[in-house]
């Protein structure tokens, strides 16, 4: 799944390409428009699989390549993609009512998600240590970067990404059953 992730997102770089643009800002980038609009729909999950460029693209790529392969075998590929799809969407429509004037585009979210759920992969009651750094960190320096640096990222998204993989991950482990034993 997280292969496809990539590999979707790679083809919708490349169609930014071939259309001039077209693809992404149709498609791809999640922006507040009319509920008439069938193609608003799409964009509302369909924005984490755009990229503004390649620099942007190998960014997000790179963290999700890293973590994610682990989190689809602890979690299984449907959960998983539940958790990337619900993620869309919460900072699809975060960015449509908070954020009207702009767009948000990238898996930057889905890759703060996965970081977040990974905090949380040996959670077994209680709060672990290590999600309570990663999270002290991570939160940190995106309340930072939106105070002091003015720049072109969606950190108020990360934020939203990273507390939508910790609300999945006490979710997978309140939900989670017993394995079976084999006899």
């Amino acid at each position: 799944m997280i292969l496809t992730f990539f590999l979707l997102s790679m083809l919708v770089l490349l169609a930014d390409g071939w259309t001039n643009g077209w693809s992404t800002m149709n498609l791809f980038c999640v922006y507040r428009s009319s509920w008439r609009d069938p193609l608003g729909y799409i964009r509302l999950f369909g924005h984490v699989l755009g990229h503004a460029n390649w620099e942007h693209f190998l960014n997000n790529m790179l963290l999700l390549l890293v973590v994610g392969p682990p989190m689809e075998e602890k979690y299984g590929s449907i959960p998983l993609l539940k958790g990337i799809l619900l993620t869309a969407l919460v900072t699809g429509v975060l960015q449509c009512i908070l954020f009207p004037n702009t767009g948000l585009l990238g898996a930057s979210g889905i890759v703060f998600m996965l970081i977040m759920l990974s905090s949380l992969a040996g959670f077994s009651g209680g709060i672990p240590v290590t999600m309570l750094l990663v999270a002290a960190l991570y939160f940190g320096q995106q309340v930072y970067d939106i105070i002091f640096v003015h720049d072109n990222v969606a950190n108020f998204m990360h934020i939203v990404g990273g507390l939508c993989g910790t609300a999945f991950g006490y979710y997978c482990a309140l939900h989670r059953h017993p394995a079976r034993s084999r006899r």
